[in-house]
């Protein structure tokens, strides 16, 4: 998409990142979640001191999606132990791309996905991974499109509800 721009996040991008990742959660699933499982979500994932501890986490990186000086998404990364589920040090997991919903359909969550490919291949990566919620035909649709294939399943803990995620990898020339 023309005029956006993808750059690394800074602990100045805490309060974006936060804002961004609240919305998007809860434009995504608050429809299929009771109102006390997604604030409990909400309130522990998003909160100002778990996003500033993931922002200073060495083993994560955090990409902006800009348009101008407006923020429209972001991207998590994680590698080594900051790994949801540890998959090995050949492996780079994406936690989360997230994108405003003014700009779904508009390439951005593309933009971000191959942001992560070029880093897990600068960091000589063999394999990119990540979960995606069995309820969630959309994101699984546009994964399988980029190459990602199911390799397993974990739970995920939404609340007080255990839902299921399912695994996806992609291998890397």
């Amino acid at each position: 998409m023309d005029g956006i721009t993808i750059r690394k996040a800074t602990a100045d991008d805490l309060a974006t990142i936060g804002l961004i990742g609240r919305q998007t959660f809860f434009e995504t699933f608050a429809p299929h979640n009771t109102a006390a499982n997604m604030q409990q979500y909400l309130e522990e994932s998003f909160n100002d001191a778990k996003l500033r501890e993931e922002l200073s986490n060495p083993e994560s990186f955090f990409f902006v999606a800009m348009e101008g000086t407006k923020p429209v998404g972001y991207l998590k990364l994680n590698t080594g132990n900051a790994q949801t589920e540890v998959q090995g040090d050949t492996a780079l997991e994406i936690e989360r791309i997230y994108v405003s919903s003014d700009y779904h359909g508009k390439k951005v969550g593309q933009l971000l996905y191959e942001k992560a490919l070029g880093t897990a291949q600068a960091l000589g990566k063999s394999y990119l991974w990540l979960g995606v919620w069995e309820r969630n035909p959309r994101a699984i649709r546009f994964y399988e499109k980029n190459g990602f294939v199911a390799f397993d399943q974990h739970l995920f803990r939404m609340g007080e509800e255990e839902q299921t995620d399912i695994m996806m990898k992609k291998m890397l020339p």
